[in-house]
């Protein structure tokens, strides 16, 4: 089974932390501070990005641009006061 939920989490507890207790210089931050377009237009240039990845048919940059996408995701959701259990649930009734 893959690993990637404690990632995840962890990754979703460190951007409701910054939310919470700002951190000079955080990049979470800056995405908090400056709101919904700018998680926005992150979420979509991220989402670019692994697009040309793959079709530039390069795994490693495919694994280093879902990154960024899930990271940037991650900062969205949060912004929306959704949680990953969110996430997980719609992902059951879908199965």
């Amino acid at each position: 089974m893959s690993q990637i939920g404690e990632i995840m989490d962890e990754l979703y507890q460190v951007v409701l932390d910054r939310r919470s207790n700002p951190k000079e210089g955080s990049y979470t931050n800056y995405l908090l501070e400056k709101g919904l377009d700018k998680i926005c237009k992150k979420v979509g240039e991220e989402s670019a990005e692994v697009i040309i990845a793959a079709k530039n048919r390069q795994p490693s940059e495919v694994t280093y641009e879902v990154a960024d996408l899930l990271y940037h995701l991650c900062v969205l959701l949060v912004e929306q006061g959704v949680s990953l259990d969110d996430i997980y649930q719609e992902l059951r009734k879908r199965r």
